[in-house]
């Protein structure tokens, strides 16, 4: 091997391995992301101003692993006669009696590997904020926190929780 490839394989070996590292380091790191969705939806409104609790419309996340992403009709529990006239309100309608629905895009998303227990979260009394920050200001939802698993690492240190390896990870 000559010189030239002896210096390549491995730089490019450590560039490899490097890059992988740095993708799952900062796996969870949507800090600032805040897609648009079908309709807009204000937290500040509803869980702000009109102090509509999280579980109203995420029902089942004290029960569930998951916290879910309302249903259309969930929102129509109010907006039958609240605002029934709004546009996005008749496009929400219109989709219901079509037996259609559109998709929430997911803001807090985890990777697949990862096993994050939103029951056992409530259950210890862990706000709602601490992950998902101050919903209750935000217009428009966006990933305030930076969910790495250094992040959950470090809460569980301070909570003195488990960190072992299988509590999160499948």
């Amino acid at each position: 091997m000559t010189p030239f490839v002896k210096t390549i394989i491995p730089l490019t070996l450590l560039i490899l391995v490097g890059s992988v590292v740095y993708f799952l380091w900062h796996i969870g790191n949507n800090v600032g992301y805040a897609p648009t969705q079908p309709i807009p939806f204000s937290h500040k409104l509803h869980a702000g101003n009109l102090d509509i609790p999280c579980q109203y419309c995420h029902t089942g996340v004290d029960k569930s692993r998951v916290a879910s992403v309302p249903s259309m009709q969930t929102c129509m529990n109010c907006h039958s006669l609240v605002k029934a006239d709004s546009p996005h309100i008749q496009k929400m309608k219109t989709l219901i009696e079509k037996g259609d629905s559109f998709e929430w895009i997911r803001v807090h998303d985890m990777p697949d590997f990862v096993y994050f227990n939103h029951r056992r979260h409530i259950a210890k009394g862990v706000a709602c904020e601490k992950c998902h920050g101050d919903v209750k200001s935000m217009p428009v939802i966006t990933q305030k926190v930076n969910l790495t698993m250094g992040y959950c690492v470090e809460c569980h240190r301070e909570n003195k929780a488990s960190v072992q390896c299988n509590t999160c990870h499948n």
